[in-house]
């Protein structure tokens, strides 16, 4: 028994060490061979595992009551309806116009047209969610050790009315804050000057990083909020529909924004080889119909 106890954690790190390991390499030979990334593609797959059990415990829940089928049936309607939105939400773009002067080298003529700069409303993607939960561990670990029921719940009761008013201001906060480290827009603003390109109305240099600056600030609140919205719909739901909590997890949070992201992605890749006549992909053979069209939606 001793030698167990002695064995039990170097084995339990050796095999997680390993399979971590298995997973990386896997996740890269995905997306080495494959479309898209393979590590997302990985945790996609591990979150929709669940997806079965959970809807089977829920459909088996309600048919225990009579009359919750239908309350089952507007649960997989506001399911199908909650991922729709999440897919205008990831893939909504503000398009700003830019115009590009002529320029005349030799007998030909370049520059002229006219493009869009797009600019996401959901720039930070999932990282605010995810940071979001790991900073209400901390409060959730502080209160753990003060033995107050009623505080600890305002930090770890998804359903709470404290909890999901904490939590959508820290998601606001991080979508702010990432958005702002990971957009840079005096860069654009020097790449359009660069290639000769200009926003209508506005001036080269700092009023076109002002410009569009102003606009991405604009942009980012309804996303910022919708994101809230989207962290906090899993409690709302449980709240209002008693379901289980584990099917109500599918309805908001990583797991929605982080299976959508995912998918959306995969059919963008699957899109770029299907325009390029490229299909040494994740078949060999075969021919996959794709969409010809952009499928980002403007706002």
């Amino acid at each position: 028994m001793d030698s167990f106890k002695v064995f039990f954690p170097i084995t339990t790190v050796i095999i997680l060490t390993a399979g971590t390991l298995f997973i990386m390499w896997l996740g890269e030979r995905i997306t080495d061979k494959g479309l898209g990334n393979g590590t997302s593609l990985i945790i996609m797959v591990g979150i929709l595992a669940r997806f079965p059990q959970s809807i089977g415990q829920e459909l088996s829940f309600r048919s225990t009551r009579t009359g919750d089928i239908l309350i089952f049936i507007i649960e997989i309607a506001l399911f199908i309806a909650i991922n729709m939105g999440c897919i205008l939400l990831i893939q909504g773009v503000r398009r700003v116009p830019v115009n590009y002067a002529k320029q005349i080298v030799g007998n030909r003529q370049f520059g002229g047209a006219r493009q869009f700069l797009p600019l996401k409303v959901n720039s930070a993607g999932v990282m605010p969610i995810i940071f979001a939960q790991a900073i209400m561990f901390v409060p959730t670990m502080i209160t753990m050790g003060m033995n107050n029921a009623s505080l600890s719940k305002m930090f770890t009761d998804h359903t709470n009315g404290w909890y999901m008013l904490i939590y959508s201001t820290v998601v606001i906060g991080f979508t702010y804050l990432y958005t702002a480290l990971i957009f840079n827009p005096k860069q654009i603003s020097d790449n359009l000057k660069h290639n000769n390109g200009f926003i209508p109305g506005v001036k080269p240099g700092q009023p076109t990083t002002d410009y569009i600056g102003t606009i991405m600030d604009r942009i980012t609140l309804p996303g910022a909020i919708l994101l809230a919205l989207i962290g906090i719909l899993p409690g709302i739901v449980q709240l209002i529909f008693g379901m289980t909590q584990g099917f109500s997890m599918f309805f908001g949070g990583t797991s929605l924004l982080i299976n959508v992201g995912v998918i959306l992605d995969t059919l963008q890749q699957i899109e770029t080889h299907l325009m390029m006549r490229q299909y040494d992909g994740l078949m060999k053979s075969g021919r996959i119909q794709g969409r010809q069209t952009s499928s980002a939606v403007q706002i």
